[in-house]
């Protein structure tokens, strides 16, 4: 390849990726007064968080509900342009004596019927459950953050849980928030996605979760964004783009996925990550008419959920969405059996269903077995830096902290 001479443009700062971390770091660099400039590969921003208008459906890039309750979700956005619109606040749970209901008691208490012991969980359970969850929305967050570090499943056997109700409830819900059926994730993770759900509201904007992002993007200075710009190396003098031409900058932030970033910074230790897909059918009526998340004690999927249950407006008029996650890639059967699973669990006639489109994400989260980091160093040499949800978190939060860590540590060496 030709390399055309460096185009200079007196940047400060060079962030590549235009994800959640990528424009965080972006926008507290211009904020500080920095000449930034993010490349971004795709025709749009977003990275893994972003939503398409598909024959009529508005389809999120595999399923994701939004937290309010995130510390920096709460800084960045303005939830009311966002037009949230709220999943009820509990699940419902299909076991072998049907389906049941875990709500919020304080926050609906005509809904708990459930949680009566006897029902879903036993009086033990229950009040194990009542005081881990004391603890975590309670406790300062300092506290959780530097408690004893297990996997989630023996956190939960410690605070009194018994097996019978983690493989009932949390295994299937958790499993879907981790990505991982196991429940190996750090227990210090979980504390804190747990205080977040008790403490937040999930909902989905109005417009798709791909909103958030470009609410981001739209907070930096004109200019600052460049899409379709996929790179090909980072340089000494800045990074070299996939047409060529190389841009200069004495700064550069690598805020992109897994894979690129394993490209552009060789040797960069990544974590494992997993991988989901989920299936959007329509229905020409609602097989549940409540916004709720819908888990399985079988396991046969992640969650399923009607999405035009919680806006109406991600379908054409008259139509129902329902999007389904599993674990794994999409393989030949499998949406059939997952037709089957659904029918039981909704009570509904599937087999009328129109499969509108699957969505696989290969590096949706991060693995986060014990030890788990909650936060790693952006510098990872002169002048050069990486962010990412893969150097904090798998979250939301995860992300956008991490893109506002390596925002301070280069302000902070520029400053030098």
């Amino acid at each position: 390849m030709a390399v055309v001479p460096a185009m200079r443009e007196a940047l400060d700062v060079l962030v590549v990726g235009a994800g959640l971390a990528g424009l965080a770091c972006a926008r507290d660099l211009a904020k500080a007064g920095r000449r930034v400039r993010i490349v971004e590969a795709s025709d749009a921003v977003g990275g893994r968080m972003r939503s398409d208008l598909y024959e009529g459906f508005v389809i999120d890039r595999g399923f994701q509900v939004f937290n309010t309750a995130y510390p920096q979700v709460r800084a960045r956005s303005d939830l009311g342009a966002l037009r949230l619109r709220p999943f009820t606040p509990g699940v419902l749970v299909h076991t072998g004596r049907g389906t049941l209901r875990f709500t919020d008691p304080t926050r609906r208490p005509r809904e708990a019927g459930d949680l009566r012991p006897g029902r879903l969980a036993g009086a033990r359970d229950l009040l194990a459950l009542g005081v881990l969850s004391a603890r975590d929305m309670l406790a300062p967050v300092g506290w959780l953050k530097s408690g004893q570090e297990l996997t989630t499943r023996s956190a939960l056997a410690s605070a009194g849980l018994s097996e019978e109700f983690v493989e009932l409830f949390f295994r299937p819900f958790l499993s879907g928030v981790f990505l991982e059926d196991e429940l190996e994730t750090s227990s210090r993770f979980f504390h804190l996605v747990w205080r977040s759900m008790l403490r937040g509201t999930l909902c989905l904007p109005t417009r798709g979760i791909g909103a958030v992002p470009e609410q981001l993007a739209d907070g930096l200075p004109p200019g600052t964004l460049r899409l379709g710009s996929p790179v090909e190396q980072v340089t000494d003098d800045g990074v070299l783009l996939s047409d060529g031409r190389e841009l200069a900058a004495p700064t550069v932030v690598v805020a992109t996925g897994p894979g690129p970033a394993r490209v552009l910074l060789p040797g960069l230790d990544i974590p494992p990550y997993r991988l989901t897909t989920t299936y959007y059918h329509a229905a020409t009526t609602s097989p549940l008419a409540e916004p709720t998340l819908l888990t399985d004690h079988l396991r046969r999927f992640l969650n399923t959920c009607v999405l035009t249950e919680v806006v109406p407006g991600h379908a054409p008029r008259g139509i129902s969405l329902i999007g389904t996650s599993v674990l794994g890639a999409d393989a030949p059967g499998r949406e059939r059996e997952l037709r089957t699973a659904l029918a039981e669990v909704y009570g509904a006639d599937t087999s009328r269903w129109d499969l509108i489109t699957v969505r696989t994400v290969y590096d949706a989260l991060p693995a986060m077995p014990p030890p788990q980091r909650l936060s790693s160093p952006a510098r990872l040499g002169v002048r050069r830096y990486v962010c990412g949800d893969h150097r904090a978190t798998g979250s939301v939060q995860g992300a956008l902290a991490s893109g506002a860590r390596a925002a301070r540590e280069v302000l902070r060496d520029l400053g030098r």
